[in-house]
């Protein structure tokens, strides 16, 4: 699958992420973005000082603790800061605007991060929204990494419930792009070998009752 306008996503690309999120409840798509876009993003996960990456992590809000027993990536939040970043915000929000289209899954807003994984850096098993108290509906990671071997490990391992074994591993190649349910698949990300680079990102609902805004402005 190819995508080709840097300001919009793939007809076929849309049509297949839809089409596998209604039977599987995921999806692993390749060349994901336009190379002009996943190129930029690279480049600047990599290299781009101003990024200030900080420790990742666990937990939500006034529950957030870093438990490098957990998780010890790093990470940088995408805001739009950059043109790279305005440019891969709008093709997600693109992504967004034609998922509820097509499948009514009412998703409101889009949030995402840089995460690195130096040298043994890993995230134990983990799920990105428990049932019922999040408004995290669709999980997404974008790879940056180029010349990526199979050597070099950092793959993302998927299981279903309790199952031990993982019925899907994903090696971080460039632009290669997971999306999935966020409460239904545990999923952890294996130590690399070498530096490792994503965007994690996160579709999610409007939950705001009571005059509590959530998702936060």
């Amino acid at each position: 699958m190819q995508t080709h306008d840097a300001g919009c996503l793939d007809e076929q690309v849309i049509a297949h992420i839809c089409e596998q999120l209604t039977i599987t409840g995921y999806c692993v798509v390749q060349d994901f973005l336009p190379q002009l876009v996943i190129n930029a993003l690279y480049l600047e996960a990599c290299s781009d000082q101003r990024l200030n990456f900080k420790q990742a992590a666990i937990g939500r809000e006034q529950r957030q603790q870093v438990n490098t027993n957990v998780r010890s990536d790093s990470i940088a939040w995408i805001t739009g800061q950059s043109e790279s970043q305005g440019l891969f915000l709008k093709l997600m929000e693109n992504l967004r605007i034609e998922i509820n289209r097509r499948l009514f899954l009412g998703l409101f807003d889009y949030e995402s991060h840089y995460a690195h994984y130096g040298p043994g850096d890993f995230y134990k098993r983990h799920v990105d929204a428990f049932k019922g108290s999040s408004n995290r509906l669709l999980s997404s990671v974008v790879y940056l990494n180029a010349d990526w071997t199979e050597a070099d490990q950092g793959e993302l391992l998927m299981f279903h419930d309790e199952e031990v074994s993982p019925f899907l591993i994903v090696e971080p190649v460039f632009n290669q792009c997971v999306i999935f349910l966020s409460e239904q698949f545990p999923h952890e990300v294996r130590a690399a070998k070498r530096d490792r680079f994503s965007i994690a990102g996160w579709f999610r609902t409007n939950n705001s009752i009571g005059g509590q805004i959530d998702p936060p402005r």
